[in-house]
């Protein structure tokens, strides 16, 4: 559980705060007289030592090996994130460099564009970035029609938003004949026009699922026929354009070999690091998921930084940043919340 600041008074949040930034730049533990000498802290050492126990009694710094120097935990990064950071606005020289070459990518292609903003992420950060492509916008259901064809086939006509059509051929589990096709084709038209192909797929597939034993031969040819014909949410493509993992080699923090093996295959293999970007998809706004708060071993070292960009005001996907837990947050935050925005208004126009 974070602690929340009002239980830590104002001393002891000042000192966390240079505890965490004087880690963030050097990497190495802070002790109690460096904070009095460096930062010129009106507290003896001997108060200090006190408030930086107390710190650790509540699992926010840690003292690693036998230094008597301490660290940051994931729950001291965590408060320092949330309520004792400062976040730094970006030189003008810098939201002009995003700007124009988000601007220059626009003019190829979309996918052109997502790896342009992979790239300018990485190169600005020095991290591992990630853009996460687009979600497929909403398909609203027209009409459907199904013609019966030899061999257990059927020809699906699809109508999708205003008048996109698709046509596919389908293999059935036996021969429907026409009359059966088109009561199959009505009741679907007359329950879910208008609704999104997902949604129809879910309703149908929970509202049926409890009766299939008594389920007269139209609702089979329904179930059927959706199965099939409708996309379920994990059919669709879901991938992402990488950028910068090599940046995480020469991090000192992340230079275990073994644990870099078995985050790079997680890069490779995608399905974690597009469920986490998931949650950021159905969340609200820009998360941070610090250690172990991913729910991924793999990226217990790591914190994500992540935003995403919406279409129309639509979400449609999620950017972010990969970098070890000891990263400059107050610059990489503002980093990935503008390339966000651009890349979402570029993508509108």
């Amino acid at each position: 559980m974070v602690k929340t600041v009002e239980k830590i008074d104002e001393r002891a949040q000042y000192l966390l705060k240079l505890l965490v930034k004087k880690y963030i730049k050097e990497g190495l533990p802070v002790g109690s007289r460096t904070l009095a000498k460096e930062f010129e802290v009106d507290l003896s050492s001997a108060t200090i030592r006190n408030i930086m126990a107390d710190l650790e009694d509540m699992g926010l710094v840690r003292s690693p090996h036998t230094s008597a120097g301490r660290v940051p935990t994931v729950l001291g990064y965590r408060l320092f994130v949330d309520s004792l950071l400062q976040v730094k606005p970006l030189k003008s020289s810098e939201i002009q460099t995003i700007r124009t070459q988000l601007a220059q990518a626009q003019q190829s292609n979309e996918q052109e564009l997502l790896t342009q903003t992979s790239s300018l992420l990485s190169e600005i950060t020095h991290l591992a970035s990630v853009v996460m492509l687009p979600r497929r916008l909403c398909n609203t259901l027209r009409h459907v029609e199904f013609l019966p064809l030899s061999d257990k086939r059927v020809l699906v006509i699809l109508v999708v938003n205003d008048h996109e059509v698709q046509n596919k051929v389908i293999q059935t589990s036996h021969q429907y004949s026409a009359s059966e096709l088109e009561q199959t084709a009505n009741y679907l038209n007359n329950a879910f026009i208008g609704k999104d192909l997902n949604a129809v797929r879910s309703q149908i597939l929970t509202e049926m699922q409890e009766t299939r034993e008594t389920m007269d031969k139209l609702m089979q040819a329904v179930i059927e026929m959706t199965t099939q014909v409708f996309p379920a949410e994990t059919d669709s493509k879901r991938d992402y354009v990488m950028s910068g993992q090599t940046n995480l080699m020469d991090i000192v923090d992340l230079s275990d070999i073994e644990k870099l093996r078995h985050l790079f295959s997680a890069f490779n293999q995608k399905h974690d690091i597009l469920q986490l970007f998931d949650q950021v998809i159905d969340g609200q706004g820009m998360q941070i998921f610090i250690g172990d708060e991913s729910g991924y071993k793999v990226l217990g070292d790591c914190s994500v930084v992540t935003s995403p960009y919406v279409v129309n005001g639509e979400t449609i996907g999620v950017l972010g940043v990969i970098g070890p837990t000891r990263m400059a947050y107050e610059r990489i935050i503002p980093v990935v919340d503008l390339t966000a925005k651009l890349l979402g208004s570029a993508l509108n126009h």
